[in-house]
């Protein structure tokens, strides 16, 4: 049976001009297929035989050795296991902002309307209707004092407020027994989990940082924060949430960043 289509972006939001061509590349990152290769200890010894001047056949290597990872964290990832926590006077008010384009001042942050602003939903979902911000804030709220690990070597405290992802999943009538959750952003940024993680019960979307409403640097109006995973696995600015059986990817693993991603 072929699975509903993800959201169009033309029918998301209006993310800044000098990120339209990156949203309507992700507008077809669902409908993508792509290749899943187990890797043998054949494929480890090709490395060895390599010319490193054909980099097609080195990046076909090195995106099998990512992808055995990436199956590798998946089977050793427990998902009662809960990352540690800390009390709230750690928690870091003047947070590190980053993102996956350069800081060139606050005029690169996505600014959305909050009164205007609609959720969309597709994939694996029963019950695609959109939603509000006001709607999605009378949700159950939980707070996490969790560590937030970056890919660059950097880590920090903060306190993040919101309901659980898979409270809102079996709210809408998700497949809970597919495979990934995608996620599409304002500023072009494209992410996904595996279901597991997803449904981990830390797994949340967050409307708060510090007890206040989620700042646009940090995210607003919301961001999923995913405190098993690297920083990179935890979006912001989301605009559409879909479930689906097809592998997703997301910005910086179809740049070669393994895909699980799992602190």
């Amino acid at each position: 049976m072929r699975e509903p289509e993800t959201p169009s972006p033309a029918k998301i939001a209006a993310p800044p001009r000098q990120h339209l061509q990156r949203t309507a590349l992700v507008a077809q990152v669902e409908r993508r297929l792509f290749l899943r290769q187990s890797l043998s200890l054949g494929a480890l010894a090709m490395l060895g035989g390599c010319d490193i001047t054909d980099q097609d056949a080195v990046q076909s290597v090195l995106n099998a050795i990512s992808r055995w990872n990436d199956r590798m964290q998946a089977l050793l990832f427990n998902p009662r296991r809960l990352a540690p926590s800390y009390p709230e006077s750690m928690v870091v008010r003047d947070f590190r902002y980053n993102s996956y384009y350069a800081y060139l001042g606050d005029e690169k942050i996505p600014h959305i309307d909050g009164a205007s602003y609609k959720l969309e939903l597709g994939g694996l979902i029963a019950d695609k209707r959109p939603w509000s911000l006001e709607r999605l804030y009378g949700l159950p709220q939980f707070s996490q004092v969790t560590r937030h690990v970056c890919v660059e070597g950097w880590s920090m405290i903060g306190k993040w407020s919101g309901p659980t992802l898979s409270s809102f999943l079996e709210r809408v009538g998700a497949d809970l027994t597919a495979g990934y959750v995608g996620f599409l952003c304002a500023d072009g940024y494209y992410s996904s989990l595996d279901m597991a993680s997803a449904l981990h019960p830390q797994t949340i979307l967050a409307f708060k940082f510090a007890d206040a409403t989620l700042p646009p640097r940090y995210g607003f109006p919301m961001k999923v924060r995913v405190p098993t995973k690297l920083g990179f696995k935890n979006p912001k600015h989301i605009m559409a949430i879909f479930v689906t059986n097809r592998f997703p990817g997301g910005f910086w693993e179809d740049r070669g960043y393994n895909w699980f991603a799992g602190t």
